[in-house]
C-alpha cells in the first residue's frame, strides 16, 4: 500500500528529486531543453536521460533507433553511452525539431557520420529500416501513435535488445484508474502489454516522467 504520512511523502519527494538531480544536465542539453519548451516538444528529463544512457552502455549499443527527436536532448544522453563509433538513427516529422537537435548535437561536438537525422512520417521510416538489426529503440511518441511505433521498434530490435519508452508514467496519470481520457487509456495499454508478455522481460522505473524498460528475449 503507498504511504500516506505526509512526513513519508516529503522524504519520498525528496530523494525523487535528488536522483533526479544526480546527474546534472550541461548547458547544451539545458538549452536544448529550453528551445523545447518553448516550441512545445518533450524532452526527456535529467534522471531519465542519465538512465537511459547507462542503458545503451550497458547493451554496449551500436546501431540505436529514436522515435522522436524532439531538440536532441535524449540523442545527446544515447551519443554520450553508445559505442564511440555507434550510429543513432533519429526520426521526427518536424523538421524544426530536427533543426534545433542538428544545433545541439553540433555544439557537443558529435561527428555528422554518428547520427542521421530522419524527416519525415515515422511509420513510413519505420519500414525502410532492417528487421532485427537494432541494438535499442527508444520511443517517444504521442500516445495516439505508440502502439503502432512499439510494433514496429520491436521488429527493428535484434534479440537482447533493448526497448525503452519515454513518460511511461504520463505525467503520474498512470497510476491514477481515475484517469480515463484518450491519451492516459492508450499509454496504460501499452505498459500494461509489457506487463506479463512472454517476448520481454520488462521494468516499469519511476525516472523522469516514467520509463519502461523492455529486453526482447
Amino acid at each position: 500500500m503507498a504511504p500516506t504520512d505526509p512526513r513519508v511523502l516529503a522524504i519520498h519527494k525528496a530523494s525523487w528529486d535528488f536522483a533526479e538531480n544526480w546527474q546534472a544536465e550541461d548547458s547544451i542539453r539545458a538549452h536544448a531543453r529550453a528551445k523545447a519548451s518553448e516550441i512545445g516538444c518533450p524532452a526527456i528529463q535529467p534522471g531519465a536521460g542519465s538512465t537511459l544512457r547507462t542503458l545503451a552502455a550497458a547493451v554496449k549499443a551500436h546501431n540505436v533507433v529514436e522515435i522522436g527527436t524532439g531538440a536532441g536532448v535524449s540523442a545527446l544522453w544515447l551519443l554520450d553511452g553508445m559505442n564511440p563509433d555507434g550510429v543513432l538513427t533519429s526520426i521526427d516529422i518536424e523538421a524544426e525539431h530536427q533543426l534545433i537537435a542538428k544545433e545541439a548535437l553540433t555544439q557537443s561536438g558529435v561527428s555528422p557520420n554518428r547520427v542521421r537525422l530522419i524527416n519525415g512520417r515515422v511509420d513510413e521510416v519505420l519500414d525502410r529500416l532492417t528487421e532485427g538489426a537494432y541494438d535499442l529503440v527508444f520511443v517517444s511518441s504521442r500516445p495516439v501513435e505508440l502502439e503502432g511505433h512499439i510494433a514496429a521498434g520491436v521488429k527493428l530490435l535484434r534479440k537482447g535488445g533493448l526497448l525503452v519508452i519515454d513518460n511511461a508514467l504520463w505525467n503520474e496519470k498512470l497510476a491514477d484508474p481515475a484517469q480515463r481520457d484518450a491519451d492516459t487509456v492508450a499509454i496504460r495499454s501499452a505498459v500494461e502489454h509489457f506487463a506479463d508478455n512472454d517476448g520481454f522481460i520488462s521494468s516499469l522505473l519511476p525516472v523522469g516522467g516514467g520509463l519502461l524498460v523492455s529486453v526482447k528475449r
